[in-house]
């Protein structure tokens, strides 16, 4: 077993002490007394804990399991990047958020919000315990608590909006009724700054420092439309910070380029012989349904469109505005023992790093056969695609494959919260989004973006013949003006972080959710050509801009929480 910062099972223990993570139920009686961890050991075992809520993974969470884990896949089902995966019938209260039958009592949406206040509130018992410390310099770990705190408030109000904050003193007091009037930005907004205040430059593997709370602090403002105020952090990252982009793309997704100078925030993950809480237990349905290891469940599926995206014009730039006029091959419908030639059309090379399909590699397993590898049938709306970046090369299984209680996967692969490739390309956002817009300097960005992609190692035929496919991608040259750039920047963030959780709320906060999601519903519908399958989906509203507040919350909280608009 790789050792790692977080070891989610050691701590199984410290839950009984600090705090009840459930949002509105009281503390239970602690094992440990508040003497014994008034030290820099307690200090230290708490704030490792805190670091551990980034997975999900805690004894009496509530909702659903595998929609409690930081890597945010069960998100993407709702976009245009992500199906939810298997037959139609499997797992009824996925398929009901990716249709867009949304009810408030859907367990998904109680697993992150329950997994998200957990967090919360290991958070402020490190802070709670270093308050009563009289003796000892702990500004680093308070530095690192305000961090987690900041970045599961952010996480709680990208999810759902208008959200209670919960501070150390209603930890203390047991006031975990609070209501929810609307967005928490300006405390996230402190606890991010105070975290930059506090902390060092030098990175320490799975932690926090100045530079990634910087980040961070960027990427609120930049939620917020605050461009000005957030260039200016993402500038000092690029330029000052110990960063960089990895030779190879996909080093960000397995065990060799781990923790290397791209990845800024990752969630440390570890496989082991048996199951452990080590893993990536949040991502387990995510493999093929069947493959070369027997591995389930046929969940997270890439879409026909984003396949069909990673499409380019013949001189390497992406179809920006035509995309979805025309289809990359597909074997959907076509059987793996019968005859299938792969699309021979330009490509760009990170599609076959995102995605896998037919005839193409799969992670040194060799070729992957279609549909024998796919669960669902050709009837359900999951399509002939798998997902690449969450499973692990041929060459790690022993280092990055652990296995769960039922045959399950828990990948050891990490998963980075946060990379250096998007910084850049918030960095480019903002550039060009801000009051007097800098082509130029997004237009650099971007490219070093494209440029890795252009000059990393594409993926190969099995027997080393050559590439893969008709790979094509080049920079930019320019940008004629503030409309090209914005387009180009929004593009290249699919193409570069397809099925890594980020779209539908980069889609959200970009105000173009409804529109890009009722035409990719469809356009899907017809690429795979299946009858009804619009009628599977209700219309994506404005409501869906928010997840609903979980019913169990409202209920538990005697009503002093209130149900976001539309639900």
């Amino acid at each position: 077993m790789r050792k790692k910062i977080l070891f989610s099972t050691i701590l199984a223990g410290l839950l009984l002490w600090a705090c009840s993570e459930d949002f509105t139920e009281k503390p239970a009686t602690g094992a440990l007394s508040d003497e014994a961890l008034q030290n820099a050991l307690g200090v230290d075992l708490k704030l490792t804990a805190a670091y551990s809520a980034m997975d999900g993974e805690r004894i009496n969470r509530q909702g659903e399991g595998v929609a409690a884990g930081g890597d945010n896949w069960w998100s993407d089902v709702v976009s245009d990047d992500a199906h939810r995966g298997s037959t139609d019938g499997d797992n009824t209260a996925l398929f009901q958020v990716e249709t867009l039958d949304w009810q408030t009592g859907n367990n998904w949406f109680l697993g992150r919000w329950s997994a998200l206040y957990g967090g919360v509130n290991r958070c402020n018992a490190v802070l709670d315990l270093i308050n009563q410390i009289e003796e000892g310099d702990f500004s680093t770990q308070e530095g690192e608590a305000l961090f987690l705190r900041g970045y599961y408030n952010f996480e709680l109000q990208k999810f759902y909006g208008n959200v209670p904050v919960i501070t150390v003193e209603n930890l203390v007091n047991q006031e975990f009724n609070q209501p929810n009037p609307g967005p928490i930005w300006a405390e996230i907004e402190a606890d991010f700054q105070a975290a930059i205040a506090a902390l060092g430059d030098d990175i320490v593997v799975g932690r926090a420092n100045a530079w990634v709370a910087k980040a961070f602090l960027g990427k609120a403002y930049l939620y917020q439309g605050k461009y000005e105020q957030a260039l200016p952090l993402f500038n000092d990252v690029i330029n000052n910070g110990p960063y960089s982009l990895n030779a190879e793309f996909v080093d960000n997704f397995n065990a060799a380029g781990e923790n290397g100078p791209e990845s800024m925030f990752a969630i440390q993950f570890a496989s082991d012989d048996g199951r452990s809480f080590n893993g990536n237990g949040a991502g387990t349905l995510n493999y093929p349904g069947g493959g070369p290891l027997g591995t389930c469940c046929g969940f997270y599926q890439p879409t026909q469109d984003l396949v069909n995206a990673y499409q380019t014009d013949g001189t390497g730039l992406p179809l920006l505005d035509s995309y979805a006029d025309s289809d990359v091959t597909s074997d959907y419908g076509i059987n793996s023992d019968e005859p299938f030639t792969p699309h021979t059309g330009p490509l760009d090379p990170r599609l076959d790093y995102t995605v896998s399909r037919r005839g193409i590699d799969y992670n040194g397993f060799g070729l992957n056969p279609g549909k024998e590898w796919i669960r669902a049938t050709f009837t359900d709306i999951s399509g002939p695609y798998l997902p690449k970046k969450n499973v692990y090369q041929v060459d790690e299984v022993d280092i990055n494959r652990g296995t769960g209680g039922w045959g399950s996967d828990w990948s050891g692969i990490n998963y980075n919260v946060m990379r250096f490739a998007d910084v850049l390309l918030m960095a480019a956002e903002a550039a060009v989004e801000q009051s007097s817009p800098n082509l130029p300097l997004a237009l650099d960005y971007v490219n070093r973006v494209r440029n890795r992609a252009k000059n990393m190692t594409y993926v190969q035929t099995v027997d080393d013949s050559g590439d893969a496919a008709n790979y094509q991608i080049e920079p930019y040259a320019s940008f004629a003006n503030q409309a090209e750039a914005r387009k180009a920047i929004r593009f290249e963030r699919r193409l570069e972080f397809g099925m890594e959780g980020h779209r539908l709320f980069d889609l959200r906060r970009w105000g173009n959710a409804m529109e890009t999601i009722n035409t990719y519903i469809q356009n899907e519908g017809e690429d795979l050509n299946l009858s009804g399958y619009d009628s599977k989906f209700k219309a994506y509203q404005a409501k869906h801009d928010l997840f609903p507040i979980p019913i169990n919350a409202i209920d538990q909280s005697g009503g002093v929480l209130t149900q976001n608009p539309g639900y």
